[in-house]
């Protein structure tokens, strides 16, 4: 069985492939590839932004925090010189770089609530969902569907006050930018091992030490943090953007109404967007999170663990769903999740990643409290 499992994941992401060359060309089918490494690399390194950040809360445990913190530096020593630079071979090169607003804030909040109850994040739900979880499969429906009726603007939200965007390598120089923001994260990294210490008396170390199989996993943390690090920088290179997933969910389930005779066409958010009309596979989101999908299912055969159980606690389903609206309405309010406000945004030198971090740790720190309501695991 496993080895069909690889093989459907192979066929799947050619056939993406060719379908997204045909849609936008040579380097939208490359995003396809592009996504299913990533889906490799966040499964073989079960590397989860919400078990990280409960992990810290609950237990101040930060060999997860740490990995995602040097996994935005490997990122940014390239994205900041290429951003500066404009272009690369001919191709406009822009970031992430969204306004600051009560918008964001409360958005980003909402998702880091929904992120513990739902138990994954943008990223997390996709490899989990490829890698057969079928509790996330719920999540991802109703992360589809919060996307969805956030898109209808149901509080008006779009016309909430900002302050505007703020890039940092746009008022200080690509140079200085680097190293304040490299400062920070070391800070960040610092305080996290500190507190572990307090903690427990000793610090686990984020290191490649152990043996382990490239193909059957698992992999260090260490080497997950590169492997997204190198997925971020190859989306930008290749896509002339960062990488972003929960756009796509939204224009999956604006598709969907659209299909069920539902004129999502006439809501402002979506009125004039061409993304309605055409293919997804020229869709560069869409693309990718068909790869990761995709990579998770090969990675899950390779370490012969795809074996979905169907049967999922009511409480444990009701907290799925109830996290995954709470996510894809999240997602849209703050322009992004983990991948594309936080990680891509830090990224691209915009002040609405750390803002976004800072929010959506605090959701998360709720979430973490309502989960034992769900019959969920602290």
């Amino acid at each position: 069985m496993q080895s069909r499992v690889v093989g459907a994941a192979a066929l799947g992401v050619a056939a993406v492939a060719v379908m997204a060359t045909g849609a936008g060309g040579p380097r939208q089918g490359a995003l396809a590839i592009i996504g299913f490494a990533a889906g490799v690399s966040l499964y073989q390194a079960s590397f989860g932004f919400t078990s990280a950040w409960r992990r810290m809360i609950v237990e101040r445990r930060g060999v997860g925090l740490r990995a995602q913190l040097a996994m935005l530096a490997m990122a940014i020593v390239v994205f900041y010189p290429l951003l500066a630079m404009g272009s690369l071979f001919g191709l406009p090169l822009s970031g992430f770089v969204t306004p600051v607003g009560l918008a964001l804030c409360l958005g980003a909040f909402i998702f880091g609530v929904g992120m513990q109850l739902g138990g994954g994040c943008g990223s997390g739900v996709l490899y989990t969902v490829g890698g057969g979880a079928t509790r996330m499969m719920a999540t991802l429906g109703a992360f589809i569907a919060g996307s969805l009726i956030a898109t209808a603007d149901p509080f008006a939200w779009t016309r909430w006050p900002s302050l505007g965007a703020y890039s940092i390598i746009d008022s200080l120089g690509a140079p200085l930018a680097l190293v304040l923001v490299l400062a920070t994260l070391a800070a960040l990294a610092f305080l996290a091992t500190q507190a572990e210490r307090r903690a427990h008396g000793e610090v686990q170390a984020l290191s490649w030490r152990g043996p382990f199989n490239l193909a059957r996993g698992p992999w260090p943390l260490a080497l997950g943090a590169v492997a997204l690090a190198l997925v971020n920088i190859a989306t930008l290179v290749v896509a002339g953007r960062p990488w972003g997933i929960t756009s796509a969910f939204a224009l999956w389930g604006a598709r969907i109404a659209t299909a069920t005779s539902v004129d999502v066409a006439a809501w402002p958010y979506w009125r004039g967007d061409p993304a309605l009309d055409q293919s997804l596979f020229a869709d560069v989101a869409s693309v990718m999170n068909f790869g990761v999908m995709l990579g998770a299912l090969a990675a899950a055969g390779l370490a012969g663990k795809f074996a979905p159980v169907w049967r999922v606690p009511l409480a444990s389903l009701v907290a799925a769903i109830l996290g995954g609206l709470m996510m894809g309405f999240g997602a849209r309010l703050a322009t992004g999740c983990n991948i594309g406000a936080f990680f891509s945004g830090v990224a691209s030198g915009s002040a609405h990643g750390v803002v976004w971090l800072v929010f959506a740790a605090v959701g998360n720190v709720l979430g973490v409290r309502l989960r034992p309501l769900f019959a969920l695991p602290k």
